[in-house]
């Protein structure tokens, strides 16, 4: 321990009477306590004010240093060989119980729906929107691509098979917890930068290991094991570097010291580019790192301004500029990889859109004249296309329906018609929709221009009238629709005027006229005065769950703002101007989507069944279901033990540091004692990453889980860690402090409490099976909602294994090679084999069979199936299922058949994430468009709509799978409607 050389260290003292008797207060020389005389000559006081100065600051520098007081170099490169043993022994405990049956359950597991269904979509390049960085997300792509996975699975619903579809989960599963594994050194690593005893170091480290929490979150396809993986690293990182920095001067800017520096920029780069949690890692660093500077400030013998301004700008390139470089490069790497469309494209710009393949857009006029062939776009609502089919309301006017439809498609064609005809050479007008087209000279249209949309595909122009909406039957709203026939003059109904927004448009020429997407421009209808509008509410099932459109008196300007995309017409042959998207560059496209990041991450406010709010995670009041099935469950739980421990702990310090304050105040010199402001300082600084990672979460409306929790869970492990430490070691008076007895055995009889009570909970985080008595002995308080009655009264009843069924389709359009049906009116052909198995042992039953049914699933006869060859085409789908029997052949039922429907528990799969639907909260009667392909199906032959569509004719049925959707946590990219 260094002799105490001044009052300033890495934790402020608070003012003594010895520092306030010894303030650098100037004095005559020879006269002590007097002041200088007022009548002095100015010349003599400058000289011996200078001369003071200068004596006072010599004063000041011999006492005044920012190393810090009981400080030892703790470089975790100069450990002896027995921690570093100890720590890969740890390692392979911490491997050993992550990687343990990894392989169950062997179906998708909550969030996998959309951790796992991001790894598809990177492996074939689809675009997706996400609330969270790529990192993580692209290396568990990484790992099932380098695994053999070929992005064919879809990961759609809870409980879907692996591995029938062959899907390398494992694989994918191994990052996680490899990650999962990693955190076990970097706590022990992290302990000792920070002093603490080896026991204690393996102590923590085991809290890690067995924290059954951690366990569950590092076991599946998930964020959060890198996430704190992640934060322990940084936290290592930055520990080492503190400890470099109080050493004083002589360990400034050598190797150790820019090594933990530029390492901790790199943490907090890789931090907050798995999620932007990372921000709250980033906020302890940086209020440490601004204290770190403030102290150096106030070292004016050993740091100089221009040193000073060395420490802050190497602290400015390791902690602000190497992150964000890291960050944004993940967002480049990400763009490389999605060049194609996919579920996410509608949530951003029409500009982001165009860079992906096949939504790049040729040149096109740029000028709009009368009689031009155009597809109108909303500004607001992810561009989808002003669109109509030949489907009609159901209630209302009963006309044809008017949607917002976000794909390209020929119903998204309209034609430009003047509110009159055009008059020939003659002075007679031109009849027929193509009368502008034999005009010698074109027509532009300008501001205020009265227009008929006339729809080239059903022959009918956008209408509306004074009856309310199907869905949203407000008196401010009417409805929108199409009406008339191919010759109909039409009526005043159909007149809207051109209102061009000029704040809104691009180019001096697009503020007077239409032009090709550089104007933005509202619909006036002008006989009711109401503009044409959207918003995010969908229309039900009979309109193919598309976008609502109405005619809104007073409706807010974006949802009623609305351009040409493409335009076409004779008058614009090969020399006519040309316009197109602008193009997007990385800064571009990086921008637009942090903001619709941000956005959608703020509209995650719908309630979830297993969310949960910040005050109830220090005490664990609940935790998460994740799976169940065969009378198993996976549900995310912490270890009570080490979780209340560690809240105590910080407890400890917050109660601590408030008596240290108020004594303080009555001028106690407790902050004279090395221990006590060591003490004060290394827990202070865990709690406070416990806090900055803790307490925003209250400022929060979105749905928030017990997993939010992990990384502030974290940083109290190692206040528990230091307060053990400090109380068993460190303290002046305690027994055993010179051979840490004491230390020793609380921390075997702690760690020894923690793991028992890590196996009495396993099988919640393992999916092993279980009882319903010991379930029920360690279920402590009812909040813990995990079913008890899931599994079974004794583990004797876990011999009988049963497989799960599962479903496998082929792309239609494959040819079926099938015998003659062998059943009257079943169209079946039956052979049955069954598996060997031992004398007395249940056997698996194997069953073929081949149906034919209609596209309405009614069975066909032989008959119906001879008359139907060469005329149709047959779709296969394949069915596997399982049949239990026993010794003499008798099927025994399926215990997961015997559970009444609905049940509590019922197959014990928790509820969807709410993302898994895709569903808007505001739509009418949704239903299922189609069933979700299958694995092995191409998404792009999945998103064709079902044979039996009404609408599939002419593509406006849209399947769910291109509904524009957040990628995870959310429904939609708002979740209330945007007036």
């Amino acid at each position: 321990m260094g002799k105490s050389n001044s009052t300033r260290g890495r934790s402020p003292l608070p003012p003594t009477e010895k520092q306030f008797a010894t303030s650098p207060t100037l004095t005559v020389p020879g006269d002590a306590g007097k002041t200088r005389s007022k009548s002095r000559s100015k010349s003599r006081s400058k000289s011996r004010s200078r001369k003071n100065k200068a004596v006072a600051a010599g004063a000041a520098g011999k006492d005044t240093s920012y190393k810090s007081d009981g400080v030892d170099d703790h470089d975790v490169f100069l450990l002896p060989l027995s921690d570093y043993g100890v720590m890969i022994g740890l390692t392979i405990l911490a491997l050993v119980v992550r990687v343990y049956k990894i392989y169950q359950p062997s179906s998708v597991v909550f969030d996998e729906v959309h951790f796992g269904g991001f790894a598809s979509k990177y492996i074939k390049g689809k675009f997706f929107m996400d609330v969270h960085p790529p990192l993580a997300k692209m290396l568990i792509a990484l790992t099932g691509w380098l695994a053999g996975f070929d992005g064919s699975f879809d990961f759609k619903e809870i409980g879907k098979d692996y591995v029938e579809p062959n899907v390398p989960y494992v694989a994918m599963r191994l990052f996680p917890a490899l990650c999962g594994v990693a955190v076990a050194p970097f706590m022990y690593l992290t302990l000792k930068s920070v002093g603490c005893r080896s026991m204690t170091a393996l102590m923590g480290t085991g809290l890690i290991i067995f924290e059954n929490g951690l366990l569950t979150q590092a076991r599946l396809i998930l964020l959060d094991s890198p996430l704190v993986a992640a934060t322990a690293f940084t936290a290592l990182a930055f520990n080492a570097f503190t400890n470099q920095h109080e050493q004083g001067p002589e360990k400034a800017f050598g190797i150790s010291w820019w090594f933990w520096l530029i390492n901790t920029g790199i943490g907090l780069g890789i931090t907050f580019s798995i999620k932007w949690v990372g921000l709250f890692t980033i906020a302890w660093v940086g209020i440490l790192t601004v204290l770190q500077l403030w102290i150096l400030l106030g070292d004016t013998k050993n740091v100089s301004i221009r040193l000073w301004f060395k420490h802050f700008t190497a602290r400015v390139f390791a902690l602000i500029v190497i992150p964000l470089t890291f960050y944004m490069a993940m967002f480049a790497i990400h763009f490389v990889c999605l060049v194609n469309p996919g579920d996410g494209d509608g949530f951003m710009s029409s500009e982001f859109q165009a860079t992906l393949n096949t939504k790049k857009m040729k040149d096109v006029p740029a000028d709009v004249v009368m009689g031009s062939r155009v597809t109108i776009r909303h500004v607001n609502t992810q561009g989808g296309y002003l669109h109509s089919h030949p489907l009609m309301y159901p209630t209302g006017s009963k006309q044809q329906q008017i949607t917002l439809y976000p794909h390209k498609d020929e119903n998204n064609v309209w034609l430009l018609e003047n509110q009159t005809q055009p008059l020939g050479v003659d002075g007679e007008p031109i009849n027929g929709t193509n009368a502008w087209d034999l005009l010698p000279e074109p027509q532009y249209i300008k501001d205020g221009a009265v227009l008929r949309l006339y729809h080239t595909n059903t022959h009918r122009r956008l209408h509306s009238h004074d009856v309310r909406p199907p869905v949203t039957e407000a008196d401010w709203q009417n409805e929108v629709s199409a009406y008339g026939y191919e010759g109909f003059e039409g009526d005043a109904n159909d007149y809207f005027r051109v209102e061009i927004m000029g704040k809104k448009s691009r180019g001096a020429v697009a503020k007077e006229r239409l032009r090709t997407i550089e104007t933005k421009f509202r619909l006036v209808h002008v006989m009711t005065g109401c503009v044409l509008f959207s918003h995010k509410v969908k229309l039900p099932e009979w309109a193919s769950e598309q976008q609502e459109v109405t005619c809104a008196r007073g409706g807010s300007l974006p949802n009623s703002l609305w351009y040409v995309e493409w335009n076409e017409s004779p008058h614009l042959g090969p020399s006519a101007e040309k316009v197109n998207y602008r193009k997007l560059g990385f800064f571009d496209k990086f921008f637009e989507l942090q903001r619709v990041m941000w956005k959608t991450n703020a509209g995650l406010t719908d309630s979830h069944t297993w969310d949960s709010r910040p005050q109830s995670w220090p005490i664990l009041r609940r935790g998460i279901n994740f799976w169940g099935r065969a009378h198993t469950q996976i549900y995310l739980i912490g270890n009570p033990v080490i979780w209340w421990a560690s809240s105590a702990a910080v407890v400890t310090w917050v109660v601590f540091k408030a008596i240290a304050v108020l004594r303080w105040q009555r001028n106690c010199s407790d902050y004279s004692n090395v221990t006590f402001k060591r003490f004060d300082y290394e827990v202070g600084t865990s709690v406070l990453g416990w806090a900055l990672h803790y307490f925003p979460f209250y400022l929060m409306k979105r749905q928030l889980f017990l997993h939010h929790y992990f990384p502030a869970l974290y940083f109290a492990i190692i206040a528990f860690c230091q307060v053990f430490d400090y109380a068993t070691a460190r303290l002046p008076g305690v027994r055993g402090r010179e051979s840490s007895f004491i230390n020793k055995i609380g921390a075997v009889a702690f760690l020894t409490l923690s793991a028992a009570v890590f196996v009495l909970y396993s099988p919640l985080a393992y999916g092993n099976p279980w009882t319903k008595a010991e379930c029920n002995r360690v279920k402590l308080f009812p909040t813990w909602d995990f079913d008890c009655k899931t599994f079974y009264d004794s583990y004797d009843k876990y011999t009988l294994h049963t497989v799960q069924a599962g479903t496998a389709a082929t792309p239609s359009g494959q040819a079926v090679d099938a015998q003659a049906p062998g059943h009257e009116g079943g169209g079946a052909q039956e052979a049955a084999s069954v598996s060997d198995a031992p004398q007395g042992e249940p056997r698996i039953i194997k069953q073929e069979k081949v149906e034919y049914r209609d596209s309405d699933g009614n069975l066909l006869n032989e008959e119906q199936v001879k008359a139907l060859e060469g005329k149709v085409e047959f779709e296969t789908k394949y069915e596997t299922r399982t049949r239990v029997v026993d010794e003499f052949g008798n099927e025994i039922p399926n215990p997961e058949e015997l559970r009444p429907a609905g049940a509590a528990g019922a197959a014990g799969v928790a509820p969807p994430h709410p993302d898994v639907e895709g569903v808007d909260k505001e739509t009418v009667g949704s239903g299922s468009v189609g069933d979700a392909p299958a694995a092995g199906v191409d998404d792009d032959a999945a998103r064709a709509p079902p044979q039996d569509a009404a609408a599939s004719r002419d593509g406006e049925k849209e399947a769910e799978i291109n509904q524009p959707k957040p990628a995870s946590e959310g429904k939609e990219a708002t979740v209330h409607e945007e007036l």
